[in-house]
């Protein structure tokens, strides 16, 4: 047992911060943030070995759009916990287009350059965590049922490579991330009847 922990244990690192940020994520905790940026460094030393090329090269994306998603959860209009909002009809088009194109950047750029052997894969599952953090960053609401598509992908990806721990985190993903829909369109609700009843009371 001791033997396994030492060996895995950036992997196991990678599995209590990565829980603990989708779980403040959830809660709507604007700590989802640092934490999830110590993740993308332990993950970034977990995936290059593994051949994960764009997986790896996401967690530095991740840094970037960790430090917008901060920002935005501090100063922006997501600094409120109650404030949720759907997706907007214009963003949908262009959100879908991001991840198709960035799929078809990533797959060229894997079979390329590198000796991936899951390229495509590995290329749609970066493309469309990219679009999901954004949402997120955004508190789209729909941002968790884009996340749990790619940890479905991620489950299998990781067991094809041989991360097993890793793919046991992206199952936990999956139930934390049922957790943060509830969660969030509870709060949603809640907040839209608020609003509604206010603005009852100022017409009465």
């Amino acid at each position: 047992m001791i033997e396994w922990i030492l060996a895995e244990w950036m992997q196991i690192v990678g599995f209590a911060t990565g829980a603990a940020c989708v779980f403040l994520a959830a809660r709507r905790n604007v700590w989802t943030y640092p934490v999830g940026i110590a993740n993308n460094v332990v993950f970034l030393a977990v995936f290059l070995p593994a051949g994960l090329y764009a997986a790896a090269a996401l967690q530095l994306v991740y840094l970037a759009l960790g430090v917008h998603g901060w920002w935005r959860w501090t100063r922006g209009v997501e600094h409120d916990r109650h404030y949720i909002a759907r997706t907007p009809r214009r963003a949908i088009l262009w959100l879908i287009v991001a991840g198709v194109a960035g799929a078809a950047l990533l797959t060229w750029v894997l079979s390329t350059f590198t000796d991936s052997q899951v390229a495509v894969a590995d290329a749609l599952t970066t493309s469309a965590s990219l679009v999901a953090q954004y949402m997120l960053n955004r508190k789209w609401l729909e941002n968790w049922f884009v996340w749990i598509g790619v940890d479905i992908a991620f489950v299998a990806l990781s067991i094809v490579t041989g991360l097993w721990v890793v793919a046991a985190l992206y199952a936990l993903f999956i139930a934390l991330c049922v957790f943060g829909w509830r969660s969030w369109r509870r709060v949603g609700a809640e907040t839209a009847a608020d609003t509604r009843t206010d603005a009852a009371d100022a017409r009465a």
